[in-house]
């Protein structure tokens, strides 16, 4: 049996943090643990309450589970303060684990889910021990110091937070104007590629990122290649909010559902140095 955890923050209204990651990991056939590292009162209106829970306690989340269960994956989201951020880092100092950092900085509604000097601790301890990381662009800008408003300058981001140390950065484009979602990936080795979805219209896109990233670590933990899974997770996500469940009176949940319903039938458009190609039948997870 495959394991992943998520280490994140609890949405009581269900369509993001650990609750859109158990579901996204059960979905995809692989057996989700946990560590909570804050609660929220929230719906799809906004976040109107949260409730930080203390480092050592994540700390000793993480590690009983581990000394018992062999974890192949691991994601973070909602890390909200530098002490926790030290002691997630702490926790897998010694472990072999792929990681997939989700720095997940404001909520749809706009609430602050990671404090500003939690940024400095994320940067430093972190995403050195990182396989990949997963910003959009506002997450982006902040980590990297670096306005992006063009391609050169998301280059120029992509190797900022590459120097960090984090092995992969895929610069998530939905907030960029277009009629297409376009994501960037850089790796360490100069080598890049983007991923092209037909852009949605649409406000049930509550939980994007924690169920991308956790779609990605379900792969990983799956053992896929690092590029099939960034595919996969693309092509998970895409259909998630292309068929939403029109939940709530805000910025509804993405369709958990959907990915395993519709066979992983998606098309996503590979843009290489040597010229786009598309891969529509690039392929799908054998779900178990």
């Amino acid at each position: 049996m495959n394991i992943a955890m998520t280490i994140a923050g609890s949405d009581s209204g269900g369509g993001a943090g650990i609750q859109a990651d158990l579901k996204t990991f059960q979905e995809l056939g692989v057996f989700g643990t946990s560590a909570i590292t804050a609660l929220t009162a929230q719906n799809t209106l906004g976040v109107e309450g949260i409730f930080s829970a203390d480092s050592s306690f994540v700390q000793q989340q993480i590690e009983v589970v581990m000394k018992d269960m062999p974890v192949k994956a691991v994601k973070t989201g909602m890390l909200f303060s530098a002490e926790i951020i030290e002691a997630v880092t702490y926790s897998l100092r010694d472990k072999e684990t792929e990681l997939v950092v989700d720095p997940v900085m404001i909520a749809k509604g706009g609430a602050s889910l990671l404090q500003h000097e939690a940024v400095t601790a994320l940067k430093k301890n972190l995403l050195p021990r990182a396989t990949v990381l997963t910003p959009n662009i506002p997450e982006a800008e902040v980590i990297s110091g670096i306005e992006i408003k063009s391609p050169k300058d998301l280059e120029k981001a992509a190797n900022a937070m590459l120097a960090m140390g984090v092995s992969c950065v895929i610069i998530k484009g939905g907030h960029l104007e277009g009629k297409d979602a376009v994501d960037t990936v850089y790796f360490q080795d100069g080598s890049f590629f983007s991923m092209q979805t037909k852009r949605i219209s649409t406000v049930q896109t509550h939980g994007t990122g924690c169920t991308f990233s956790a779609a990605l670590t379900a792969f990983l933990a799956q053992g896929f290649s690092l590029k099939s899974a960034i595919i996969e997770a693309k092509k998970f996500v895409h259909l998630a909010i292309q068929h939403p469940l029109n939940i709530g009176n805000g910025h509804g949940p993405t369709n958990h559902f959907a990915y395993k319903k519709l066979s992983g039938n998606c098309e996503v458009t590979i843009s290489e140095e040597r010229g786009f190609s598309s891969l529509s039948n690039y392929g799908h997870a054998k779900l178990h």
